[in-house]
């Protein structure tokens, strides 16, 4: 066996599990699961009508890598617009992917070289529990950057000190993030590229959370648009992953893309091919059905409006909440030990949060996921407005415990 697995650690959501073991939640409650990043709004019936009308051809015959070559041209026709791109080749520089997971873990796999024992892959923490997988299945080191709550949770690439820089071989980035829904700018990614261009890493830059945010003037900045911005037209050293699954609702479709420098993205190409994840014709077919409608998404981001509103409102008085700028998770700090928070939360209202330490790593003394929670808002409006109303009695109850507390100490 690949002795190397055994590095992993388990799963948040194993861990939430366990957690949560044989506590018997109210039975007068409906159970309101919070926890999960899987959209629940309806998938769009068009995408399901042109999955189920390409049933009859899409399964006769292998898929190519590369993809169906009209889904290449609207994959690269919708980010040329989304993102402001004066150029990207359908060609040579996007190709589908299986969602952006199996694609982020893939692209680890074909840039680490496993023989290289120094290497290290800089993940943000809090992270996407993906990457460090990937980065230890590579054969290499993660390195986490933490996020101060005092800096709005924004990364500084000079917490990386100067001698650590020539060993990194790649970079993650997840703009809109998981789970602060913080976005990077581009003096950001104008400090990266640089570094890059110095050490000649790799940057994949994750977004599927881009299409999820609450102003329609201010969508968020892309790792390619910024990458243009500066003058970079070639997108060297950079990945950009993204996914149908938050945009259009269709976790269980498995598609995204992949987009960007057409020297890294042959070389994946070449990987993908030995490692069989064409993806189907069926499913290429609903996907460009997808990819060429803006209106689902434009409701789908309405939606979201509405429930973090709700939220915020119904709870404005025991906790003080800010939009983030993009994403479906608000990132809460919580008033006791977030694991203690996400235990009774579920033991006392049965709605089940993530402890922020699930998502973190102890690193460089620090631990940015203590005392937070992620909330998903991914549950219908109703649900939403339910869990608010249980969620604001059992911060109420907490604060009284803590005033008592605090009488009886006095």
């Amino acid at each position: 066996m690949n002795p190397r697995l055994d590095q992993l650690r388990p799963y948040p959501f194993e861990r939430l599990r366990a957690l949560l073991a044989g506590i018997t939640p109210p039975a007068d409650r409906t159970p309101i699961q919070l926890s999960i990043g899987e959209p629940r709004h309806p998938s769009p019936p068009f995408v399901r009508q042109a999955l189920a009308d390409s049933l009859g051809s899409g399964l006769s015959s292998y898929p190519a890598t590369l993809g169906r070559e009209d889904l290449r041209t609207t994959l690269a026709a919708w980010l040329s617009s989304r993102f402001r791109l004066s150029s990207l080749d359908p060609a040579s520089q996007v190709i589908p992917t299986l969602g952006s997971r199996e694609a982020l873990f893939a692209l680890a796999q074909c840039v680490l070289n496993p023989l290289e024992s120094d290497a290290l892959v800089i993940c943000p923490n809090p992270f996407y529990q993906i990457y460090e997988g990937a980065a230890l299945l590579g054969g290499a080191q993660p390195w986490f950057l933490n996020v101060h709550p005092e800096r709005g949770y924004q990364l500084d690439w000079n917490d990386v000190s100067a001698d650590l820089w020539p060993r990194v071989r790649m970079v993650f980035t997840c703009s809109p993030g998981n789970p602060t829904g913080v976005v990077m700018n581009l003096e950001e990614w104008a400090t990266l590229f640089d570094l890059s261009d110095r050490h000649g890493f790799v940057i994949a830059a994750d977004e599927c959370y881009s299409e999820i945010y609450f102003d329609q003037t201010q969508p968020p900045l892309g790792a390619l648009e910024a990458a243009q911005r500066l003058g970079r037209f070639d997108y060297r050293n950079l990945v950009v992953l993204g996914s149908l699954s938050k945009r259009s609702n269709v976790p269980g479709l498995r598609s995204g893309y992949a987009a960007g420098d057409a020297a890294l993205i042959k070389r994946f190409v070449l990987y993908r091919t030995y490692h069989g994840s064409a993806m189907s014709p069926s499913v290429q077919m609903a996907s460009q059905a997808a990819w060429e409608d803006e209106a689902h998404v434009v409701e789908n981001r309405r939606l979201y409006r509405e429930k973090f509103l709700l939220f915020r409102e119904t709870l404005a008085d025991v906790l003080p909440l800010s939009l983030p700028a993009a994403g479906f998770y608000y990132w809460v700090r919580t008033p006791i030990d977030d694991q203690e928070f996400a235990r009774r939360l579920y033991a006392e209202e049965n709605i089940t949060v993530l402890p922020g330490t699930y998502l973190a790593r102890d690193a460089h003394d620090f631990n940015p996921g203590v005392n937070h929670v992620r909330i998903a808002l991914v549950s219908s409006l109703s649900e939403c407005r339910e869990a608010a109303a249980r969620l604001r009695n059992f911060l109420l109850r907490l604060q009284k415990e803590t005033a008592g507390t605090a009488v009886s100490a006095a």
